[in-house]
């Protein structure tokens, strides 16, 4: 059956051609499994609540008929501006509007929430660009931006609210605009394609722009909200969309509502915060996290902008899945919101998670896979500018920055064939890390760092889950050790100019590139050294080797412009004379290196690297492999190139695949 719906047709209709739905809502709630609903453009005002789920065979496919020419949006026009003094106008909106959920009287707080500054989670929208929240009127007659926001220009408009009664009343700084004669908008949905039950799964959602809504703040151990989102359900695609403008989290692809642990630490703060969120990841199998029931979902062809927490997030509702070819650029950027969770895409246990093909860019951090990142491999993606602007200080509460961010895993987490331009490129407070043919123009950070507390004089070991192989069922928990790491056929170049030289791998802005951060670990033989002994095992004996430093292999790895090297490091390339540039060019839309580099490699090559040679994370057990458990050859490059029977270190086969338009 195909449904039809035209927001412009002259009356609301039963679906069909002739007489389409006006609501794509109208056709959520009949569509059944096979069933198609195409969508004609048009600006829908709406939540979109799919009532009934497809199936692997027969999914619910949702249209838009006309590539991003269906707009859903959370947000409505408010129109009946006057003006208060200068350029500040006001206008009220009746309550009624809201229904149970009142955006500008919900605030943006909650578990792993920092800043001090009171948020809602409504905003104003001024010809579709967000206008930036302030904490009182004064505030708002001053029209200052805020020094925190990486585009002073937009952070000049600002708008304030309270209540007032049964009304809420909003100014706003427009400058030299006339709100009446621009459009203005207020978020008023929390989300915008959202099941608000679980189960809801094999939906398709193709070619639709899915803006502004008031969504919450989503932390790990809480109900994360999106715009748009499975809700703890299997098998959904989100393709070709373009998903903006949230207040958090613009594609949420978890977690579970659970009322005993959801918000725990913000609401009871009993428990530590670390283990809420152990208590969540047990749970989960309570709530029916399996690989047959939740995950496996693919996002691909997005633009996803603009939105003030993440871009994706989920906890533990994305396993399995697959976010490829996507454009994620301006998260976190505001600074209007400080704490965890911010990221261009934030996944905790990114179990069997692929991220590809993705350009990623002026965000607060590019990757940030939390807890579990078991069998995730980031691939075949540009990174750049996930930085502040120079001289803009963080805000109050907020993240450090960095492209790829891989906190308390354990392993195996694959890095390969990217492009990692940032001052800080691979943040990895973990183990089981393997970073192999990767472009690497910044430092890595909290190496042997960012993991325990010291509380009461005492250490408190971060433990963390580790997975049955491939599946969601906890195998063990245990803290980390850190290393158990690869670097293997990686390009190191110091591209940026280091500031400051007190600061050390263990901070996460180190600002020195290449592998001297891992001179601390042993090599795999001085590890295995204290277990070679014959007869019984002294248990006790090897306590000290048990709760050591893993092993580490560096090799195949070139060094240009001052780029450290790992004393272990035997097979490489370390060139401290020439001068390498490596600039990063966009034309017409397009991005392409402009680089040297290449030819100071001379005659230096790597060998071909596999699963075999990667061998198993230490913690899990597991093998660097494809999810289906198949081995992996390290043959294709960035584009996907084949390399032959050896390769040049770096994410590209060949000096010419570097010249190429990279996104």
């Amino acid at each position: 059956m195909i449904y039809y719906v035209n927001a412009n047709a002259p009356r609301e209709g039963n679906g069909l051609k002739k007489t389409p739905f006006r609501y794509i809502n109208d056709a959520a709630k009949v569509a059944k499994p096979g069933d198609e609903v195409v969508v004609a453009p048009g600006i829908y005002r709406e939540y979109v609540n799919p009532v009934f789920a497809g199936e692997e065979n027969a999914r619910i496919v949702y249209r838009s008929e006309k590539p991003k020419g269906a707009v859903i949006t959370g947000a409505e026009l408010l129109t009946g501006w006057t003006k208060v003094e200068g350029s500040v106008w006001t206008a009220r909106v009746s309550n009624g509007i809201f229904g149970a959920f009142n955006p500008y009287v919900v605030e943006v707080c909650g578990d792993w929430y920092f800043s001090p500054i009171v948020r809602h989670a409504g905003s104003v929208y001024l010809n579709d660009v967000t206008m930036y929240e302030c904490s009182s009127l004064e505030e708002c007659l001053a029209g200052k931006a805020d020094p925190h926001a990486w585009d002073q220009e937009k952070a000049k408009y600002l708008w304030y609210t309270e209540q007032d009664r049964d009304e809420t009343v909003i100014w706003a700084n427009f400058h030299s605009k006339d709100p009446n004669r621009e459009k203005v908008e207020i978020a008023v949905r929390r989300n915008v394609f959202m099941p608000d039950k679980t189960g809801v799964g094999y939906i398709t959602v193709s070619g639709f722009v899915i803006t502004k809504a008031a969504t919450t703040w989503a932390p790990p151990a809480a109900y994360q909200d999106g715009m748009i989102g499975p809700h703890w359900s299997r098998g959904w695609i989100i393709e070709d969309c373009e998903v903006s403008n949230s207040r958090c989290c613009g594609i949420s692809l978890g977690k579970y509502l659970d009322p005993e642990n959801d918000m725990y630490f913000f609401n009871r703060k009993v428990k530590s915060p670390t283990q809420m969120e152990r208590d969540a990841v047990c749970r989960g199998q309570y709530h029916g996290w399996l690989k047959e029931k939740v995950g496996s979902h693919i996002i691909r062809r997005c633009e996803v902008h603009h939105c003030e927490q993440t871009g994706i997030v989920g906890r533990m509702g994305g396993v399995f899945s697959t976010i490829e070819d996507c454009h994620i650029h301006d998260i976190c950027t505001s600074q209007q919101l400080g704490g965890a969770e911010t990221a261009g895409i934030k996944l905790h246990a990114a179990i069997d998670v692929t991220i590809r093909r993705n350009h990623i860019h002026n965000c607060i951090m590019g990757v940030w896979l939390d807890w579990e990142a078991q069998g995730a491999r980031i691939s075949q993606n540009l990174m750049h500018n996930n930085w502040p602007p120079k001289g803009r200080e963080k805000s109050q509460g907020a993240m450090f920055s960095t492209d790829v961010f891989i906190e308390v895993g354990h392993g195996p987490t694959l890095i390969d064939n990217n492009v990692l331009m940032s001052p800080v490129s691979i943040t990895i407070p973990s183990e089981g890390i393997a970073c192999v043919h990767n472009l690497i123009l910044g430092g890595f950070s909290l190496i042997n760092s960012g993991v325990d507390s010291i509380v009461n004089g005492q250490r408190e070991p971060r433990y963390t889950p580790y997975h049955i192989r491939h599946r969601t069922e906890v195998a063990g928990f245990m803290t980390i050790l850190h290393g158990d790491d690869r670097i293997y056929n990686n390009l190191f170049i110091q591209a940026y100019p280091v500031e400051d030289e007190t600061k050390k791998p263990t901070d996460a802005d180190h600002p020195f590139v290449g592998t001297a951060p891992f001179d601390i670990f042993p090599t795999y033989e001085e590890w295995f050294e204290p277990f070679k002994g014959e007869g019984r095992p002294d248990m006790h004996a090897l306590a000290e080797a048990h709760f050591g430093h893993l092993p580490v292999w560096v090799e195949g790895n070139a060094y240009f412009g001052g780029a450290t090297v790992c004393k272990h490091e035997q097979h490489m390339l370390s060139d401290d004379h020439s001068k390498v540039t490596v600039e990063l060019v966009k034309k017409n839309g397009k991005y392409s290196l402009r680089t040297n580099v290449y030819s100071k490699l001379g005659d230096f090559r790597d060998s071909i690297l596999c699963t075999e040679t990667l061998g198993k994370a230490f913690e899990p057990e597991q093998r660097f492999e494809n999810p289906d458990g198949t081995d992996i050859v390290f043959d294709r490059d960035y584009f996907g190139n084949h390399r032959g029977t050896e390769t040049i270190p770096g994410p590209f086969a060949s000096a010419e695949d570097a010249e190429k338009v990279l996104y």
